[in-house]
């Protein structure tokens, strides 16, 4: 395998850079720069040097294979953070013969292909990197630890030991086997299913604590919506005008809210009208409402029309600052409730994520649903007696394969392109 190197910290300025090489004559090359190693996984401080010109003093590092990010000899050069710096020790690597520049990803499928991850820590890996929340970090270091393997492999040894019993009664179908082994197969089937079908209830909230929440404010027109939403934004995202009907379309503001991730969207006013665009603007604002997690009805002392509230909604009375009224009252234009009303938004959140689970994709989810829907034939087959036992071990072998999918075990290859282009060159 070629030996790589990059750059594993960010581009620009910065106090230390750390630029990452990983193969099989990634020693060989720190050597060639640094003049000497210091032992594995010890930091020793080293004068980089090429063909006896001086390029930085380095913090070098080296680990060995096995232990290492990526199961290979690593070496990692921590040198000061200089655009130039960095330029010159990468030119420097580039001469080294049988180096090349990393790829995007090169390195974390690396530590995929050495079995250091599997593919849900790869993908734990690019939801930590991309974490802009705190309960986004909690849920990515969570799968990036591990968890989904841990459950993954739970389940499949179970529909091992299940498997085995059904081979066995086929191996003696010609015999008398002592003992029913039925009772121990449904049991263990119907585990696997119930701990499934907690995990397939689970993923959308999973999805969401990952992706995102989408609050929609909705009213009648001039009710105050763009003002509420700059009021939260903090600044002025959506237009405001005494006009009735300014906002024809969607704005969406993103923002952190308890932790969670969440993206606010000021509709368009609910209302009856003949005018053409306007009439587009309520549409779109009625689906994006309906599909959000969460909606926020700001009324102006009438109901607003076209949509109706659903369980946990949140209906706010606006302009407190002119007509005060019970209950949650807001105003954009001097921000009176607006904490009661951020509060009241996490609170709802808060209950949305509160049962999501470790399986965080749509991958997850079809796997899931494929194993689930091969265990139900399964024991269906063992219900209907000995004579179908091998379309139960076929069933069974079915939702091990489903399983081993969600950690990359068979059968992904066509997903890890799209995987490993999302990270950057030095992961």
């Amino acid at each position: 395998m070629d030996t790589i190197y990059a750059l594993a910290t960010a581009r620009g300025k910065a106090g230390v850079a750390v630029i990452r090489i990983s193969g099989p004559r990634a020693w060989a090359a720190a050597h060639a720069l640094a003049g000497s190693l210091p032992k594995p996984r010890m930091a020793g401080l080293r004068k980089l040097r090429l063909e006896g010109e001086e390029l930085d003093e380095a913090v070098v590092l080296c680990f060995e294979e096995g232990a290492s990010f990526t199961g290979e000899d690593v070496a990692e050069l921590h040198i000061h953070g200089a655009v130039a710096t960095v330029s010159a020790v990468l030119r420097a690597l580039g001469q080294i013969e049988g180096l090349r520049l990393a790829v995007p990803g090169e390195f974390t499928r690396r530590a995929l292909e050495n079995e250091r991850l599997d593919l849900a820590q790869v993908e734990g890996l690019s939801d930590l990197i991309e974490a802009e929340t705190e309960a986004q970090r909690k849920q990515a270091l969570k799968v990036l630890s591990g968890a989904v393997g841990k459950l993954v492999e739970d389940w499949r040894s179970k529909l091992i030991r299940a498997g085995a019993l059904i081979e066995a009664t086929i191996d003696f179908a010609d015999e008398e086997v002592p003992v029913d082994v039925s009772p121990e197969v449904l049991e263990l089937i119907e585990a696997v299913a119930g701990g499934i079908s907690g995990e397939l209830r689970r993923v959308g909230a999973a999805e969401r604590v990952r992706e995102g929440f989408e609050v929609a404010i909705v009213g009648r027109p001039n009710a105050g919506k763009s003002t509420l939403l700059n009021a939260l934004a903090g600044r002025e995202a959506a237009i405001t005008s005494e006009i009735a009907g300014t906002t024809r379309d969607v704005i969406e503001v993103r923002m952190e809210i308890g932790g969670q991730a969440v993206t606010l969207l000021d509709t368009a006013g609910l209302r009856e009208t003949e005018d053409v665009v306007e009439a587009i603007g309520v549409e779109r604002a009625l689906d994006r409402a309906r599909q959000s997690d969460l909606r926020v009805f700001l009324l102006d002392g009438e109901e607003v029309p076209l949509i109706a509230p659903e369980p946990g909604d949140l209906i706010v009375h606006g302009k407190a600052d002119v007509t005060p009224h019970e209950g949650l009252c807001v105003s954009g234009k001097t921000g009176a409730g607006l904490s009661e009303l951020i509060a009241a938004i996490e609170e709802r959140l808060a209950g949305l994520s509160a049962g999501a689970g470790v399986m965080t994709r749509e991958r997850h989810r079809v796997a899931m649903r494929t194993a689930f829907e091969a265990l139900e034939s399964a024991r269906n087959e063992v219900l209907r007696g000995p004579d179908r036992s091998e379309l139960a071990a076929e069933s069974l072998r079915q939702a091990t394969w489903a399983l081993e999918s969600l950690v990359g075990r068979v059968d992904v290859e066509n997903l890890l392109d799209e995987i490993f282009s999302s990270f950057c060159i030095g992961k």
